[in-house]
C-alpha cells in the first residue's frame, strides 16, 4: 500500500510530456471477463497480538509470559499455557470467520497460522482488525559450515591467529566486556592459571595479578584494566582467574521487581541460564577445548579471540516465570557504567528490545558515551526476521550484527523404500537400524489428544508401542530436546523431527539419535510412516548440499524507522545458526557445551575480531575499527547460491577477518559527529551542536530515507595504506558522480574529503534501490554498500472532482529544475455487469493489462444503492506463483474503487463480493469498469488539461497544479492521469 500522500514517478515518462488527449488515439481498453476463482494457496497468517516470547500482560488473568532482552521463554510455564490457548482459540475464530481451515498454528515466537486461503479469504484477513500480515507461505533454506573459527579462517598454518602470532597473542591485552546473564567459571573454555599478587613483568607485561580486592590488568592500549571478583551465591572471589580477570552483577532493578520467591537464579555473577557462558567464551573463549558431550565427541572449539581476558557484567536475570526474565534499564546502565570505568577494550551486547530502542534512549546514550570512551560496542540486531524493520541496536555508535548460516552437523534419514533424506544432527554417531519407523501420534497413550502426541509432548506416548521404535515427532509448541526425552522415556531408539512448514533444521543434543527435516522432506516421511511396515535408519554424514553463509530467516531486516532510512543497518553478519560453545551445565540438562542460534551468537564474534584487532591497533577508535571490518565484508549467498544483494538482511555483508587488517581507507566519526546526526533527525540532545544531515554522517555506508530528484552526500577517508586511490559506483536506475574520482595519499594518516551526487534517471519512483561504491589501489578495496530511495516527485497518489466539468488543485514537490506534467484520458472503461448474493458471495473477472499500461482504476458501481459491496484487485505473477493484492481493498460501500497510480502490463484477479450478509436485498447487480490509461487509451470525451503545462521549478519547492476538465460524460466513472518523471502520477477520479 503506497501513502496516501506520496507516489512515484519515473524518467521514462518524461515523453509524455510531448503527448496531449487530442494526439491520443482512443480504444476502450480491456474489458473484465469473469472467470472461476483461483485455487487456494499456502499462506502466513501473522496476528498483532505479541506471541508467548513477547506478551507483557493485558489479556484479563493472564499475566505477562515474556522474558526481558537475554532471557529464554518457558513455554511451559502455566501462564504461558493458557495463553497459548488464548492466542490459538483467536486463530480458530479468525479462521472460521472466512471459512479457512488451519494447518499449522504459531504462538511462541510467531503469533499467527498456516492455511490454504483463496484471495478473497486472505484478503477479507489482511483487512481484519488485530491481522498485522498475510503473506505468501514460499520456500526458503538454511545454508551450510560448521565450527565458526574455521569457518572465519582464523585457525590453521595460513589462517589470522597464524599471522598474529599464534593463539597465544590472539587478542592478547584486550580485555572484552560482556552485558549478559553472567558465566559458568568452571568451564573449560575458561580454565586458565590462577591469579597472583605479583606485577607483571616485561617478559608477559599484560599478565594480570590481584591486588588487594581488585584484579589489575595492563592492556595493550597502555592503559590498566581494574576490575573485581563480586562474591555471591555460589560464586566466591577465586572463581576468577587469568582468563576470567573480573565478574560483577547489577541486580538492584531486577530484585526490586522481582520478590525472593520468583526468582530462579543466582544472586551472583554465576549464570543461571547459560546465554551469557556461551556468548562470552565464542568471543574469548579458550583455544582448542575439546567437546564430548553425552560420549558424543564434537571436535575441538575456540573462542574468537582467545588470548583476550573476559570482564563480566551479569545484568539479566531469570526468573520461575517467563516474564520476570531479563533486565532492568536501570541495570544495564549501570553495567555498562562500570565497564567503562573498569577500563574494557570491547564491550558485547547480546541483547535487545522486541521493538528499535530510540536513539536517545538510555541505554544508547550509555552505549554512546562508552564508544566515545573508546570502547567498541558489539550489539545483536535481533531474532525478529525474515519481515522489513525489526531491528534493534540501530545507534551509529554500535556495530550492529546480523546473524549468518555455518555448515550445519547433519545426518541422514534412510527409509525402507530407499528413499534418503539429509537434516540436522549432532546425535546419530554410528548407524541405527533399520527399526520400525512410527507416527507418535499413532503410538499415543490413551489419555493424549493426537495433537498433543504428534508433537512428542510429556507423557503422551506409549511405551507398549514405542519400545525399539524410531518415532517420527512434529516440531512445534514444546521444546525440541524435550520431544526426544519423551521418545526415551517411551523406550524409542530413536527420532526422526520434522517441520511442519518451511523453517530451520537444528543440530541440538537430544536424548536419542536424532535428524531434524525440513520440509518438503518432512512431509515425505510423515507420509511413509503412516505405513504399518514402514521402517528407517539413521546413518552417519551426509549433506544437504546448501550454499553458505546465508543469512539466517530469524535475523532482523533493516531499514531502520527510528534512522529515518539515512543510515543503514544492520552493519554486518556474522556466524549466528548452531554455534557451539560453553554453556551453564545446571540449565543446559549437565551438559557443558551446546549449540545456539541467534544474533546473540553472531555478536560475539564480532566483539572477538575487535579484540584481535585492538591487540595489534590499540589505539584505533571503535568506528575506525567498525569501517575496516565493513569495507571489506563479502556478500553472503541466496537459497540458490547466487549473490545477496539485500543490504537490509546483511549490510556491508559477512565479515572478512583475514581482509579487515588491510582495509586500505577508513571512515571514522566521534561524538561531535553522532550529536550532530541526532539533531539532523530531530533529537533533543540538550547539546548546543549544528546538525548535519543524518546521510552526512561519515559513515562506511550510504543511505538516503528519500531522495527528492538528487541530492549529494559528503565523506571523509583517512588513509590506512599511501597511494591513489580510484572510485567505481553503482546505483541501478540512478546517475551517481563520485568528485573527486582519484585520491591521493602519500602517507598513512592523511584525510580526504569527497562528495557522492545521486540523480535519480531510469530508476522507479519511491522504490528503493541498492548499490555500492568502491575505492580501489591495487589489490585493495574499500567497499560501502548504498541503500537509496529516490523520488521524482513527491505529490498525491489520487484527487477527484465533479462529474461533467470541474477541476481541483493540489501542491506537488519536484525533484529538478524544470517541471513538465504530462496529460491522458479522460477514459473509460466499457461496463461489464455481474451479480452477487448472499449465497453466492463473490464474482471473479480477470483483466489483462496491455503493454504500456501506465495507471488504472477499477469501479465498481452497484445497481441498488442500498447494495454493499466491496472491490478487491490481485496481481497475477505467473509461474505458479499465488496472486498478491495492489493497491487497497476497497471497501467503500457506494462505489468501491481500488487506484493503481503506478500500474504495470499483465493479468490481474477482480473480485467484486459483498460487504457481509444483506439478506433483504438478494441479489445485487452491478457494473465494473476497468479505466486503464497508457500510451494507445482513447479519451471519452471532453478535455483534460493541467497548469501549469511547464514551468521552471527549484527542486524541493512546492509547486500548486490544477488540473480541469470541461464536458466529460457524466453516464459512468472517469479516470484521467498527469504524469510525472519516472513512472507514474496523479490519478483524477471524475465524478
Amino acid at each position: 500500500m503506497r501513502p496516501a500522500a506520496l507516489v512515484a514517478a519515473s524518467v521514462l515518462a518524461l515523453s509524455l510530456s510531448s503527448i496531449t488527449p487530442a494526439q491520443a488515439a482512443a480504444p476502450v481498453g480491456p474489458t473484465p471477463v469473469p472467470v472461476k476463482p483461483r485455487p487456494a494457496g499456502r499462506y502466513i497468517v501473522t496476528l498483532a497480538a505479541p506471541p508467548i516470547a513477547a506478551y507483557r500482560g493485558g489479556v484479563d488473568g493472564i499475566p505477562a509470559t515474556a522474558p526481558t532482552s537475554g532471557g529464554k521463554v518457558d513455554v511451559s510455564d502455566s501462564d504461558a499455557v493458557r495463553y497459548r490457548r488464548h492466542l490459538t482459540d483467536e486463530h480458530r475464530a479468525l479462521a472460521e470467520s472466512v471459512g479457512a481451515r488451519i494447518k499449522r498454528d504459531y504462538s511462541v515466537v510467531s503469533n499467527g497460522f498456516t492455511a490454504d486461503l483463496s484471495a478473497v479469504q486472505s484478503a477479507a484477513l489482511a483487512k481484519t482488525p488485530g491481522v498485522l500480515s498475510v503473506t505468501p507461505d514460499t520456500l526458503n533454506k538454511v545454508a551450510d559450515d560448521k565450527n565458526s573459527q574455521d569457518f572465519l579462517g582464523l585457525s590453521g598454518r595460513r589462517g589470522l591467529w597464524a599471522a598474529l602470532g599464534g593463539t597465544e597473542n590472539a587478542g592478547r591485552g584486550v580485555v572484552i566486556g560482556d552485558i549478559d546473564t553472567g558465566i559458568w567459571p568452571e568451564s573449560p573454555s575458561l580454565a586458565a592459571a590462577s591469579l597472583g599478587t605479583a606485577p607483571p613483568t616485561a617478559k608477559d607485561p599484560y599478565r594480570p595479578y590481584r591486588k588487594g580486592d581488585s584484579i589489575v590488568m595492563r592492556k595493550a592500549d597502555g592503559g590498566t584494566f581494574i576490575g573485581t571478583c563480586q562474591a555471591g551465591e555460589e560464586f566466591t572471589v577465586g572463581a576468577c582467574n587469568s582468563k576470567l580477570i573480573s565478574a560483577r552483577y547489577f541486580s538492584e532493578g531486577w530484585l526490586a521487581l522481582v520478590p525472593p520467591e520468583r526468582r530462579a537464579d543466582y544472586v551472583s555473577p554465576r549464570d543461571g541460564e547459560g546465554h551469557g557462558t556461551h556468548t562470552a567464551s565464542t568471543a574469548a573463549g579458550n583455544s582448542g577445548v575439546d567437546v564430548t558431550v553425552e560420549g558424543r565427541h564434537l571436535g575441538r572449539i575456540s573462542g574468537v579471540a582467545p588470548a583476550a581476558r573476559i570482564a563480566v557484567y551479569k545484568a539479566f536475570w531469570t526468573g520461575k516465570s517467563a516474564s520476570d526474565n531479563g533486565a532492568v534499564s536501570s541495570d544495564i546502565i549501570a553495567a555498562i557504567d562500570q565497564a567503562v570505568a573498569d577500563g574494557v577494550d570491547v564491550l558485547n551486547y547480546s541483547a535487545g528490545s522486541i521493538v528499535e530502542t530510540g536513539l536517545d534512549s538510555p541505554v544508547q546514550t550509555a552505549f554512546r558515551t562508552a564508544a566515545a570512551a573508546g570502547v567498541f560496542v558489539a550489539t545483536a540486531a535481533g531474532n525478529a526476521g525474515p519481515d522489513a524493520s525489526t531491528l534493534d541496536n540501530t545507534a551509529p555508535w554500535t556495530t550492529t550484527v546480523a546473524a549468518s548460516t555455518l555448515a550445519p552437523y547433519e545426518a541422514t534419514a534412510r527409509l525402507g523404500n530407499g528413499e534418503t533424506f539429509v537434516g540436522g544432527s549432532t546425535t546419530v554417531q554410528s548407524v541405527l537400524g533399520p527399526r520400525p519407523l512410527v507416527l507418535a501420534e499413532k503410538v499415543k497413550s490413551d489419555a493424549a489428544s493426537t495433537r498433543d502426541a504428534a508433537l512428542c509432548m510429556d507423557g503422551t506416548l506409549d511405551p507398549a508401542k514405542v519400545v525399539g521404535t524410531i518415532v517420527v515427532c512434529d516440531r512445534g509448541v514444546n521444546p525440541r530436546v524435550d520431544k526426544s526425552q519423551e521418545v526415551k522415556r517411551a523406550g524409542g531408539v530413536g527420532m526422526i523431527l520434522v517441520n511442519l512448514s518451511d523453517l530451520d533444521t537444528s543440530g541440538d543434543l537430544h536424548a536419542v539419535p536424532t535428524v531434524h527435516l525440513n520440509t518438503p522432506a518432512a512431509t515425505a516421511v510423515r507420509a511413509y510412516a503412516s505405513s504399518p511396515e514402514a521402517q528407517a535408519s539413521l546413518v552417519p554424514g551426509g549433506s544437504s548440499g546448501q550454499p553458505y553463509p546465508q543469512i539466517a530467516p530469524f535475523s532482523s531486516r533493516g531499514p531502520s524507522v527510528r534512522n529515518h532510512g539515512d543510515l543503514l543497518k544492520p552493519d554486518i553478519a556474522a556466524p549466528g545458526v548452531g554455534v557451539l560453545a560453553a554453556v551453564a551445565p545446571a540449565s543446559h540438562l549437565g551438559h557443558d557445551f551446546d549449540f545456539e542460534s541467534g544474533t546473540s551468537m553472531a555478536t560475539p564474534h564480532v566483539a572477538g575480531l575487535a579484540a584481535l584487532y585492538l591487540a595489534k591497533h590499540p589505539k584505533w577508535s571503535p568506528m575506525a575499527l567498525k569501517s575496516a571490518m565493513m569495507t571489506t565484508a563479502s556478500a553472503t549467498k541466496t537459497a540458490s547460491g547466487a549473490k545477496n544483494t539485500d543490504v537490509f538482511a546483511q549490510g556491508a555483508g559477512e565479515v572478512e577477518p583475514a581482509g579487515m587488517f588491510e582495509p586500505g581507507l577508513i571512515y571514522d566519526s566521534g561524538e561531535k559527529d553522532w550529536l550532530a546526526y541526532l539533531v539532523g533527525l530531530g533529537v533533543d540532545t540538550g547539546r548546543q551542536v549544528k546538525a548535519v544531515d543524518p546521510s552526512d554522517l561519515n559513515y562506511p555506508s550510504i543511505a538516503i530515507g528519500q531522495m527528492v530528484g538528487s541530492q549529494t552526500v559528503t565523506r571523509t577517508v583517512t588513509a590506512v595504506a599511501p597511494g591513489a586511490y580510484h572510485a567505481s559506483v553503482s546505483v541501478p536506475g540512478v546517475k551517481a558522480t563520485v568528485s573527486p574520482s582519484v585520491l591521493h595519499f602519500s602517507k598513512a594518516g592523511q584525510k580526504a574529503t569527497f562528495t557522492v551526487t545521486f540523480r535519480l534517471t531510469t530508476g522507479h519512483s519511491g522504490e528503493t534501490v541498492t548499490g555500492s561504491l568502491t575505492w580501489r589501489h591495487g589489490r585493495t578495496a574499500v567497499r560501502s554498500p548504498i541503500a537509496l530511495t529516490p523520488w521524482s516527485v513527491i505529490a498525491p497518489a489520487t484527487v477527484s472532482g465533479p462529474a461533467g466539468s470541474g477541476s481541483v488543485s493540489f501542491d506537488v514537490t519536484p525533484g529538478s529544475n524544470w517541471f513538465a506534467p504530462a496529460t491522458r484520458g479522460p477514459v473509460a472503461g466499457t461496463p461489464v455487469h455481474g451479480t452477487v448474493s448472499n449465497s453466492s458471495p463473490e464474482q471473479y473477472f480477470e483483466v489483462t493489462a496491455p503493454e504500456g499500461t501506465e495507471a488504472g482504476q477499477f469501479v465498481v458501481t452497484p445497481n441498488n444503492p442500498e447494495a454493499k459491496l466491496s472491490l478487491l484487485v490481485a496481481y497475477e505473477p505467473g509461474d505458479g506463483q499465488m496472486p498478491y493484492i495492489v493497491g487497497d481493498w476497497a471497501l467503500d460501500s457506494k462505489r468501491p474503487l481500488v487506484s493503481l497510480p503506478n500500474m504495470k502490463a499483465g493479468t490481474y484477479q477482480v473480485i467484486v463480493l459483498t460487504l457481509g450478509r444483506q439478506p433483504q436485498l438478494g441479489d445485487m447487480s452491478f457494473s465494473l469498469q476497468a479505466n486503464l490509461i497508457g500510451p494507445d487509451s482513447d479519451p471519452t470525451g471532453g478535455t483534460f488539461t493541467v497548469t501549469p503545462e511547464h514551468a521552471a521549478t527549484h527542486p524541493g519547492v512546492p509547486v500548486t497544479m490544477t488540473a480541469s476538465w470541461k464536458d466529460v460524460p457524466s453516464d459512468r466513472p472517469v479516470t484521467a492521469y498527469i504524469g510525472y518523471p519516472n513512472a507514474a502520477g496523479t490519478l483524477v477520479t471524475i465524478g
